[in-house]
């Protein structure tokens, strides 16, 4: 490919003696489960307390909601057009996930949409921090507090981007972050954590992750295996110290796509006091396919997050949703496109992808 979609060739060779001296760090001190610097290190940066870290994203949304206390006949309200993590971590405690439709210009959760998802059984709202655009969390936390709802953050995708001068992770009882390697902040394997400013929610979680243990042999209570291991740690602190950096270049690189874009397609709009940190690029087209080919034949990794809304995926169909109750997520689910976005992305990179979307739009 001329254009890769992420490019970690590009990313490691940057920071490459920095990550090398890491790793040699604890493969010399064999310090290889856990990695508590860093997780107090991501506390810092995000404005929390506590930061747990586990085995990767989709375990840090089962486990804080699980230690939250959600379970079988529980319902949570989450976001039609996400990854089905969000949804799996739910559905794992035994609670039930209610979707609800998306805003047209963020592509986030409606929040106009929510209360009419609440019933007598609704415990919690999962807001997605979709392609790295914070929520409405200002209108998500009024409501959670109308209803006495608790609030998880899915900040999967939203590592260090903010709304309205705090940090996503900030806001609910619980914020659930990924670092799989292609993340803004991403690891050189699977690895995840949980952010909250609650000291028993975090040692919980901490417990669960560790057989439900946090004296050794002694249990409290069956856990699971799922924590951060010594290596990912070390790499993510080496990484983190550029986080603002690599941010700032997606930022810059989203404005020269939509400048070069705005008149030949549908181009993301970010909301009004957000920093949008741009985990991904994604506009809409009609003929996607015949675009996407069109990419690829000029040498540019293209994708789609996420083709089929998670309501009416074969994984939920038991739970009786149409796709006309989704008139949002469904009408553009065939339409969008993700476009190249890394912080290597050079200028020249970028214009080459705008030509040849502006070529396909003539």
């Amino acid at each position: 490919m001329k254009v890769n979609f992420v490019d970690l060739k590009a990313q490691y060779a940057s920071i490459k003696d920095e990550v090398n001296e890491a790793i040699a760090g604890v493969l010399e001190s064999c310090a290889f489960i856990n990695h508590r610097g860093f997780e107090q290190e991501f506390a810092d940066y995000i404005g929390t307390k506590h930061c747990v870290g586990v085995g990767n994203g989709t375990d840090a949304l089962f486990m804080a909601m699980r230690c939250l206390g959600f379970g079988p006949g529980d319902e949570l309200i989450t976001a039609a057009n996400t990854f089905i993590a969000t949804a799996e971590g739910i559905g794992w405690t035994g609670a039930t996930p209610v979707f609800v439709d998306c805003d047209p210009v963020t592509y986030n959760i409606d929040p106009d949409k929510i209360e009419a998802a609440i019933t007598p059984r609704t415990r919690a709202i999962v807001p997605v921090h979709l392609y790295g655009q914070p929520a409405a969390m200002d209108r998500i936390m009024a409501i959670a507090a109308k209803h006495n709802l608790k609030v998880v953050e899915d900040c999967a995708q939203s590592h260090g981007a903010t709304f309205k001068g705090r940090k996503a992770g900030t806001f609910g009882d619980a914020a659930c972050f990924s670092f799989y390697p292609g993340k803004n902040l991403g690891a050189y394997g699977d690895a995840g954590a949980v952010c909250c400013n609650d000291e028993g929610l975090a040692v919980q979680i901490r417990k669960l992750g560790d057989h439900g243990s946090n004296i050794k042999y002694r249990h409290d209570f069956e856990g699971t295996n799922s924590r951060l291991d010594g290596i990912q740690g070390a790499v993510l602190s080496v990484k983190l110290r550029h986080l603002d950096q690599w941010s700032d270049r997606r930022i810059a690189v989203a404005a020269r796509y939509s400048e070069g874009l705005k008149d030949v397609c549908i181009v993301p709009r970010t909301a009004e006091g957000v920093r949008h940190v741009f985990h991904l690029y994604v506009i809409q087209v009609n003929n996607r396919d015949e675009l996407m080919k069109q990419l690829g034949d000029n040498g540019i990794a293209s994708g789609i997050h996420y083709p089929v809304p998670l309501p009416v995926t074969p994984a939920y169909q038991g739970l009786g949703y149409k796709a006309d109750q989704f008139p949002v997520a469904c009408g553009m689910a065939d339409k969008i496109v993700s476009l190249p976005m890394h912080g290597d992305l050079t200028d020249d990179d970028v214009d080459l992808v705008i030509e040849t979307v502006r070529k396909f739009a003539k």
